[in-house]
């Protein structure tokens, strides 16, 4: 800690490119004039994490351990608050939580409240099988009286295709083939699309009547407020 300035620690490596990403936001979310008065981040790209999503649907743990091996590694070198860019990842958030003595953040919860303050009653879900299997956002959400909507089953495979074989696997994404599933969705009700795994804010943008909710941006933001650092203005 520098200057009362708390020690960010990301868990990273679910994917790369999400935690590129999460760094990113973070660096564009914090007021700063100069290399100074920027927040010190600490990243562990632990690519030795198995897929969240595979091990969730076999009801395997696997994840964890290495999951508490990178908070610990990063708690270790002087981190003060950790986060994990990886929607599906928070299955076992728990775990880590329980495994170390600093804050573990948890996106699911902070989106939440975020489309709380917003005033949204009925959100879209796009994200992972996994993350849909395990209700990692259904928790939050009904606590604060937002309904989910999730896509069809066709959908989600759609979702899992440009997630998996285009976006991780480093080729071009078409995500265009989500439209129609996001405009039915609409249809239903929804007020906003959460893009609820780390990969989506990297091929969804606003700019459509419905916005786009980034979990990961909120994830940044709060991170910066947890250090002690300056946010930009929304």
């Amino acid at each position: 800690m520098i200057h009362g300035r708390k020690v960010i620690g990301i868990i990273g490596g679910m994917g790369p490119m999400a935690t590129a990403d999460l760094f990113t936001k973070i660096i564009e979310n914090t007021v700063a004039k100069t290399d100074q008065e920027h927040l010190h981040v600490l990243i562990d790209n632990n690519t030795d994490i198995p897929d969240r999503t595979a091990c969730i649907l076999a009801g395997s743990d696997a994840p964890l351990a290495p999951m508490v091996e990178s908070a610990r590694r990063l708690v270790d070198q002087g981190a003060d608050v950790l986060i994990i860019p990886c929607n599906t990842a928070h299955y076992f958030h728990q775990g880590v939580q329980a495994a170390v003595d600093v804050p573990v953040l948890n996106m699911p919860q902070i989106s939440a409240q975020y489309c709380a303050e917003k005033g949204l009653s009925c959100v879209g879900l796009l994200s992972t099988s996994g993350t849909v299997r395990a209700r990692i956002y259904e928790p939050y959400f009904e606590a604060l009286g937002i309904d989910l909507l999730h896509p069809t089953e066709v959908g989600v495979q759609n979702l899992m295709y440009l997630i998996y074989d285009e976006i991780k696997a480093g080729r071009t994404p078409h995500p265009e083939r989500l439209y129609p599933e996001i405009m039915a969705l609409e249809q239903q009700g929804a007020q906003a699309f959460l893009l609820a795994c780390t990969e989506l804010p990297l091929v969804f943008h606003d700019g459509g009547r419905v916005p786009f909710i980034d979990p990961t941006r909120l994830l940044a933001r709060a991170a910066v407020a947890a250090a002690g650092g300056k946010l930009k203005e929304e």
